[in-house]
């Protein structure tokens, strides 16, 4: 096992076991689908609050250059690679994840679960109406799933405290928070142990797809990584400064690291 650089991390299992390995210093655990909502179940079993991150591109290169971020991405109990990026960074340094666990996907199957098991949820994020409109949709497509309330995420973070209150005294074991990153991963973090013995997992604007205003792309598409592509011709002028901006700095970092290991063996 390598030796974490206090700083960055190393490229593969630092601070990690074999369950797991590292990325741009970001933990990321060894997860399919199946066995991330297991692990998901048992943590909601227990009846202790956790965080639940999916791990982006975007989301390790920035969590490169900001220490409080990757120390929250790093105190989660379960991160799983959400993005195509960090399945194919996981591949280039000899360790590959089993698959891409997309935040989208993971949700339909939590909803699946929480629908059997009889678990409430709460969605958090949007604009207005649009957590409302993708609650009905998983309750259509869920039968039995009980929604026990939502919210938009049009608030301050420092007006948080009814929003802690509604989702606390809801009963919800499973909330939903699309608030976008960095931000839900912050709120979730500083908020985790106010909101009841839940399970809280960042799903970005996953809402907008699961409630229609958004197109989610072809499985075809989907199946051969570039999901991320479709997105940013669907919504050029949303995501455009955020690809440009983050994805080739991904790239780059990444590339550095990677021949710093490889210089090192």
């Amino acid at each position: 096992m390598e030796r974490r650089d206090s700083s960055r991390g190393s490229l593969t299992q630092a601070a990690a076991s074999a369950s797991s390995l590292c990325i741009l210093g970001c933990r990321v655990d060894r997860v399919d689908a199946g066995a991330a909502v297991a692990r998901i179940e048992q943590q909601i079993a227990q009846g202790t609050p956790a965080q639940v991150v999916t791990l982006g591109a975007e989301m390790a290169n920035l969590a490169h250059d900001d220490d409080r971020y990757r120390e929250v991405l790093n105190s989660a109990a379960l991160v799983v690679p959400d993005t195509i990026g960090i399945v194919l960074a996981s591949r280039w340094i000899g360790t590959p994840l089993p698959e891409r666990v997309a935040g989208i996907d993971l949700i339909e199957r939590l909803c699946a679960l929480a629908a059997q098991r009889g678990l409430p949820i709460f969605l958090l994020g949007g604009a207005p109406g649009i957590a409302s409109a993708a609650g009905l949709a998983l309750e259509q497509r869920h039968p039995g799933l009980v929604i026990a309330g939502v919210e938009s995420g049009y608030f301050r973070d420092e007006a948080s405290g009814p929003v802690i209150e509604r989702i606390r005294n809801s009963g919800a074991r499973l909330v939903l928070v699309g608030l976008g990153f960095p931000r839900q991963e912050y709120w979730i973090h500083d908020h985790l142990a106010e909101l009841g013995p839940a399970v809280c997992i960042g799903v970005g604007g996953s809402f907008d797809v699961i409630s229609g205003r958004l197109a989610r792309a072809p499985l075809a598409v989907r199946r051969v990584g570039l999901e991320w592509l479709y997105r940013l011709l669907h919504e050029p002028r949303r995501l455009w400064r955020r690809y440009a901006r983050y994805n080739p700095r991904f790239v780059v970092s990444f590339a550095r690291q990677y021949a710093r290991h490889r210089a090192s063996r």
